[in-house]
């Protein structure tokens, strides 16, 4: 009597490969998720990052006097300016704006007390979210 060869795959090698194949696509569907979940947050981080630099470039163009005065009429720095996003909707941008002492002249270490005419502390934070960002702006620039 003659073997034959074998031709194919039994049923039994088939049902075996498809529930590996099944065991391991479970891990590997959670590993893509992860990735498409990281993408959409960096996507998010990145937009209120441009929101923020976009707003703080534009207070840099403003003329230091205008600034000064905005910062004046508020009062301390905790206190949001008329230059921020009118309160209501979501994701607002407020900007602080405070004169600033960077000679520490006072000896207080307190960088609102004691403030140098020629700074000024800007910071553009949106609303409810840990996005800010912040500078020192000179008289002269």
């Amino acid at each position: 009597m003659t073997r034959r060869s074998q031709s194919g795959l039994t049923l039994v090698e088939v049902l075996v490969a498809m529930a590996l194949l099944a065991v391991l696509l479970v891990p590997t569907m959670r590993a893509l998720q992860t990735g498409i979940v990281g993408a959409d947050v960096h996507s998010d981080i990145a937009a209120s990052h441009f929101r923020l630099t976009s707003r703080l470039e534009e207070l840099l163009a403003e003329p230091f006097v205008d600034l000064s005065d905005a910062a004046i009429a508020a009062g301390a720095p905790t206190t949001a300016t008329s230059l921020s996003d009118v309160a209501g909707p979501p994701g607002r941008l407020l900007v602080y704006l405070s004169l600033y002492d960077g000679d520490n002249a006072d000896a207080d270490s307190d960088p609102f007390t004691g403030t140098d005419a020629d700074l000024l502390w800007i910071r553009v934070d949106i609303e409810d979210t840990v996005h800010t960002l912040e500078t020192i702006r000179a008289s002269g620039h």
